[in-house]
């Protein structure tokens, strides 16, 4: 069967995507997902996430040893569901800071993806809560609120940052990005807002839109240098699938590279080196892999202040019958819904830290059994200089791909990374938060040389989940797309999703991924840029 548009990968690129490209009905749209669906309550619930990053609906992938890192192999969770990370995230709705996309035209030659030029799209989605004004709207699939009736140490934190110096901000995506407060998050009325939600679930009906879950898509067809549609497996075997307009890969940083390599596309000798063929040679596909590394501090509480507990048998009872009852409680809570963006780097363009309280300890691997409950705080350098990969480990599609996102090969990154844990520990040990907390536990008051919490870091540090960059827009001789998003030399073929950034953003990677969605279905269909809608109405 032949369709005008495969879209491989059902994540959060591509939920908006098949909802865009199927609206004009003449246009016959497949959208493929290797996971399953997401009925499952706790997809909706937005505490469900913290079960989500611990394997269930992932694709169970880990990072190569790190080598600065002292060998650690880290769990890399990738979303294997349909809704991609928007449907297991901590559903933070961050779009990072102006100067991040303005650097994407200035630095790396992606015209047309300045902020002005991107923030119609960041608003063409939105369903605010309770903004509407230069930098947010109403209306969109995507619901954007923020958290419900926050407990006591949220506020307790809020207090300790700006007397840590760290000025409050109740709009991080608005003007200015500096500053501390409560997230908006990807959810509405309590219920996780996700791009399947949002974007797929309401048009699942339209006659013009196929959707296969649990089908893995094996290569890409390329006929004379041109994408002619897929091959993908799952119950029925192997198939052939045509597409007579475009192939639109959207399968993430880790999955996109990936599949372009099973077909043959990227660095030739990487190529050989897996046991592949090459049927074009593109160095940068699977480079410039972009991740936030997480460090973090951890507090023993003075009583029941965060939500640890809430893991025994009857307390989880009574939370899920008050979400389901009322829409209150614990499950209300990401978990993560409090945070913050800081400095660093005190010559940096705009903040290069982001803080995430979370609300227990139990939420982070490893931590050792305290009698009270815990609190976290982590914190994320943002502008990393350390480049990574991923390439094939062999060209058996089912193999797990060799991921090393070189973290702190730049030893910058490692001195501002410590930088920013210092800053946790401080806030932590702030006036506003001592009815709160009892000790600090983790890295622990004895370590305090630069050396030492180096160390710590090498035994705890985590991803963010925010891999970027491995499929590069931009002009140079390692960009795979265009500013376009075609992939270069090959007809008929983009990629569009967290992969075609060409620098991460300083934000939770979710809501840039939509806005990408959003701007490239536009360019697909030859549509006018809103940003040129805008400065000429007439078009």
């Amino acid at each position: 069967m032949a369709y005008d548009y495969i879209i491989v990968g059902g994540g959060s690129a591509g939920c908006v995507l098949a909802n865009r490209l199927s609206a004009d009905p003449s246009i016959k749209v497949l959208l493929l997902e290797a996971g399953g669906g997401d009925a499952n309550p706790l997809f909706s619930m937005p505490a469900g996430f913290a079960k989500m990053t611990k394997g269930v609906a992932s694709w169970g992938w880990s990072t190569v040893p790190q080598k600065h890192l002292d060998g650690r192999v880290i769990w890399f969770t990738q979303a294997k569901v349909i809704g991609g990370g928007s449907s297991i995230n901590a559903q933070l709705y961050t779009r990072g800071h102006a100067k991040d996309y303005d650097a994407w035209v200035s630095e790396a030659g992606c015209e047309g993806w300045s902020y002005s030029e991107v923030l119609p799209y960041f608003k063409r989605s939105e369903d605010n809560q309770k903004l509407v004004n230069a930098y947010h709207s109403y209306g969109g699939p995507l619901g954007v609120s923020y958290p419900v009736n926050p407990i006591p140490i949220s506020y307790a934190f809020l207090r300790a940052a700006q007397e840590a110096g760290i000025p409050f901000n109740d709009d991080f995506n608005g003007a200015v990005q500096d500053g501390i407060g409560h997230y908006q998050l990807s959810t509405r009325n309590a219920v996780r807002s996700s791009a399947s939600s949002a974007f797929l679930k309401p048009v699942r009906g339209r006659a013009n839109l196929t959707v296969r879950l649990k089908t893995p898509t094996l290569k890409i067809i390329v006929e004379k240098h041109r994408a002619v549609g897929v091959e993908v497996g799952g119950a029925q075997g192997v198939e052939t699938l045509r597409a007579t307009r475009e192939v639109i890969v959207s399968c993430g940083a880790m999955g996109s590279p990936r599949l372009l390599q099973l077909s043959g596309i990227g660095p030739a000798d990487a190529l050989r080196a897996a046991g592949g063929a090459v049927v074009h040679d593109l160095p940068g596909v699977g480079s410039n892999l972009q991740d936030h590394l997480d460090l973090y501090a951890i507090s023993e509480c003075t009583g029941d202040h965060t939500f640890d507990r809430i893991a025994r048998p009857h307390r989880t009872l009574w939370a899920g019958l008050q979400y389901l009852l009322f829409k209150t409680g614990p499950v209300t809570s990401t978990l993560f819904e409090t945070g913050g963006f800081w400095y660093a780097d005190s010559q940096a363009r705009s903040p290069d830290i982001q803080f995430h309280l979370g609300l227990g300890s139990g939420i982070e691997a490893g931590v050792a059994q305290m009698r009270n409950p815990g609190v976290t705080v982590n914190s994320a350098f943002l502008r990393p200089r350390s480049r990574g990969t991923v390439r094939l480990a062999s060209a058996d599609p089912a193999a797990m791909p060799l991921i090393d996102p070189n973290y702190w090969a730049d030893p910058y990154d490692r001195v501002c990374a410590i930088k920013g844990l210092r800053m946790a520990r401080d806030i932590l040990r702030q006036p506003a938060l001592k009815p709160f907390v009892l000790a600090e536990r983790l890295p622990g008051e004895s370590l305090e040389s630069d050396e030492d919490l180096a160390a710590y870091a090498c035994r705890s540090a985590k991803t963010d989940h925010h891999p970027v960059g491995t499929c590069a827009m931009g002009n140079g001789p390692d960009a795979v797309t265009t500013p376009d998003l075609k992939v270069r030399g090959i007809d008929g073929l983009r990629v569009v999703d967290a992969s075609i950034m060409p620098f991460i953003p300083s934000c939770n990677t979710n809501a840039p991924t939509i806005m990408i969605a959003e701007k490239a279905a536009d360019a697909i269909l030859g549509r006018a840029p809103l940003g040129e809608l805008a400065r000429n109405p007439a078009i």
